[in-house]
């Protein structure tokens, strides 16, 4: 039995790029062949494409988790990995792209239309693009960035031109069925409609759609009933129809109190894509005319209706077929109006955007966390935190070198930062020793290892460097008690 599914949680995580090799081109009577290792491959990326054969999310509501491959390792011989193909997820027209906090990041209108919901990560560079006048033959290569992961949540937001509003079986599924080819559940009992059903009506040269969606009642726009569920289909709809059952043996409802009501809940709702429900043109359904007293009770009303609201007022039977074609050329004035008014789509700008000239690229702040502490925040220096080899002293020396360049090192010391505080780049933590003035050429030393970069024989534990920290921390706060109150000290 098929199942409809308009929202679900999506966990998202793109493939991650292959690593760059290191290689060194090795051939008889040429013992100096040169770097020869290649790029690593780009990770596939989590792409939600709007397909018009899906009309429901119900295949992430089975397989919620979407994995992505990573990019391939690159190899000697100048032989870069290969790229991961993307992954591509098909969803329903209309679906609206939420974060994990709730806030929309993307609405998929329009066959075709498509939102990367998680990139793949970048392939490392292999040695033989890392090799340059000063370093003629790294001995290491970068490490592939890793993929994005996201939460996402996918609603489905039915796409119609007419959405039809009243409460449980006040005739809604009838008058699709009667109206259209659509054959929705029709039974006389309340909350038939559980999911939306959409409906294409013709009327002479114009077409539209008409959404059957679950009943209201009051409270709706609170949760109540299946109120959310209803409210949240119809807020793309241009045309709102009151359906309202004229026919009805509750002793406390009638059509006058019956839209009063619906107009309520309606005002009370605040449609997630913007703009109020308010705004939309309506109509009013008097049904069920075909029973004597529903009809006396519509030649009743119409005239208070249509004086309350403003509206126009049709009385319709979908049993007998009576008003059914008026109302279908109301609601195709009412649609071909909307439309209309409309502005004309201009076509899509590309604005180019170039940074400042004094934007660094990254920024330096105080560690909250440790005192005598800094963090680098910047897209670039923490991607290249992900691609360095912190095993290789060469490769480690290359970060250095990449972050005096783009002015780190002159940041941090024109921030108060002194030899031996913690900084934090990303996840890693090291400690702070100034070695590479931006500008300044780097003397090379072996492959694989790096003069400034210390054996891993003779660095210091890390409860010495943490007790050499302490001890300076200590001796600066003597030295400034001692300037404020020299008896003290």
């Amino acid at each position: 039995m098929s199942k409809f599914v308009d929202r679900v949680v999506v966990h998202a995580t793109a493939g991650a790029g292959g690593n760059g090799c290191a290689s060194v081109h090795r051939e008889k009577f040429k013992p100096l062949g040169g770097p020869d290792g290649g790029n690593g491959g780009r990770g596939g990326s989590i792409v939600l494409v709007v397909d018009p054969g899906v009309h429901t999310l119900l295949d992430f509501h089975h397989r919620p988790h979407a994995m992505a491959r990573s990019g391939k390792q690159g190899q000697g011989g100048f032989r870069a990995g290969a790229n991961a193909e993307d992954m591509e997820l098909r969803v329903p027209d209309g679906t609206v792209v939420f974060d994990a906090q709730g806030a929309i990041i993307a609405d998929l209108v329009g066959v075709g239309t498509r939102f990367i919901a998680a990139e793949g990560g970048r392939g490392g560079l292999g040695n033989a693009a890392l090799a340059s006048a000063a370093r003629k033959a790294p001995g290491f290569a970068l490490l592939g960035e890793p993929g994005e992961s996201a939460d996402l949540v996918l609603e489905l937001r039915s796409m119609a031109d007419v959405g039809l509003v009243g409460f449980p079986s006040a005739g809604k599924s009838s008058l699709v069925a009667a109206l259209s080819a659509a054959r929705p559940k029709i039974a006389d009992y309340p909350f038939t409609t559980l999911v939306p059903q959409l409906g294409v009506v013709t009327t002479g040269e114009d077409v539209f759609t008409v959404a059957d969606v679950p009943g209201l009642i009051p409270g709706a726009s609170e949760g109540r009933g299946l109120g959310l569920d209803f409210l949240r289909h119809i807020e793309r709809c241009s045309v709102l129809v009151h359906v309202v059952d004229c026919a009805t043996f509750e002793p406390d409802r009638d059509p006058v109190s019956d839209v009063q009501a619906l107009e309520e809940e309606l005002a009370r709702y605040t449609p997630a894509l913007g703009g109020e429900l308010s705004d939309r043109p309506r109509l009013i359904v008097l049904n069920k005319i075909d029973v004597p007293d529903a009809k006396d009770m519509a030649e009743l009303v119409a005239a208070d209706l249509a004086e309350r609201f403003g509206w126009p007022v049709l009385p319709i039977s979908t049993a007998s077929r009576n008003g059914l074609r008026e109302l279908a050329f109301a609601m195709a004035e009412q649609v071909r109006a909307h439309r209309e008014a409309q502005p004309v789509a201009e076509p899509t700008r590309i604005v180019l955007r170039p940074q400042a000239v004094d934007d660094a690229g990254f920024r330096v702040e105080a560690d909250p966390e440790q005192p005598d502490g800094f963090i680098v925040r910047g897209a670039r220096p923490e991607r290249w935190i992900r691609q360095t080899s912190f095993d290789n002293d060469e490769a480690v020396g290359y970060l250095a070198d990449r972050l005096a360049r783009l002015g780190v090192e002159d940041a941090l010391a024109a921030a108060g930062a002194q030899p031996g505080c913690p900084v934090t780049i990303g996840d890693v933590t090291f400690d702070w020793e100034p070695s590479t003035p931006s500008g300044v050429a780097v003397m090379m030393s072996g492959r694989g290892t790096d003069r400034r970069v210390e054996p891993q024989s003779s660095r210091p534990a890390a409860a010495e460097r943490k007790a050499a920290r302490s001890e300076r921390r200590r001796a600066r706060s003597d030295e400034e008690l001692s300037a404020e109150d020299p008896e003290d000290a």
